[in-house]
């Protein structure tokens, strides 16, 4: 590991720990020599990191400093190019636009080897294991259920369902699932009191109702989560 990779791995790991970390443990995490973090830590607050603490008290990094340029290990940059590759295969053309443009971005900022590793990463998206294509979706409906998600805004659908029976609902969409031929709206179904998926190919239309519904996504995540007994991230 370079020193620049080092420095960047114990921001990191300052920034996963909201109280005062030790030294040592620090040192451990990172396989170096307390007297090394020392000199570690002394490089990053010369460059501006707030790092608040002392040897034998702990460190804590303070909200507000990041690293420029842009550094990524291989291994990252692989990772980005690959979900990005998976998102421009999605018919989402906003977010396969926004994919794209985010990647071109970060390749403006890296250092030209790391640059080159992005322009030529080789794993590659395959197609999918499924005979049948992708079910496309009008991205003027995808684009707003992400805004009502982004701004936990209550929606007001036209939905069809498997037998073509037409119902309206006002739901609190916070969640956006992608699979290889459909996407899947989770949201609480005011009607029903309860979690429930709506295919957004079957979304006839959709209205963004004023004001937020009164619980967190993030909540209503977590809830979610508990209720279809989903242990991991996904």
């Amino acid at each position: 590991m370079s020193r620049s990779e080092r420095l960047l791995e114990l921001l990191q790991n300052l920034r996963r720990h909201r109280h005062p970390v030790s030294g040592q443990d620090l040192a451990s995490e990172l396989g170096i020599s307390l007297r090394t973090l020392y000199r570690d830590i002394a490089s990053l607050q010369a460059q501006g990191a707030v790092i608040e603490g002392e040897a034998g008290v702990g460190y804590v990094l303070r909200a507000g400093f990041t690293l420029p340029p842009l550094m990524f290990s291989q291994e990252e940059i692989e990772a980005l190019v690959l979900g990005s590759r998976w998102v421009t295969t999605r018919h989402d053309t906003q977010l396969a636009q926004a994919a794209r443009n985010a990647l071109a971005k970060i390749a403006a900022v890296l250092p030209s080897a790391l640059r080159d590793d992005l322009e030529a990463s080789t794993l590659l998206v395959g197609p999918s294991a499924s005979k049948e294509r992708p079910i496309p979706v009008d991205p003027d409906i995808l684009a707003q259920i992400r805004l009502a998600i982004r701004q936990q805004s209550r929606l007001e659908l036209h939905y069809a369902d498997a037998e073509g029976q037409a119902s309206q609902r006002i739901i609190w969409p916070f969640g956006l699932g992608f699979f290889d031929q459909v996407q899947v709206v989770l949201g609480w179904c005011e009607l029903r009191q309860d979690f429930r998926h709506f295919r957004t190919d079957r979304i006839q239309s959709l209205i963004i109702l004023e004001g937020r519904y009164p619980r967190s996504r993030q909540s209503l995540l977590k809830d979610w989560r508990k209720a279809q007994n989903i242990t991991r991230d996904f």
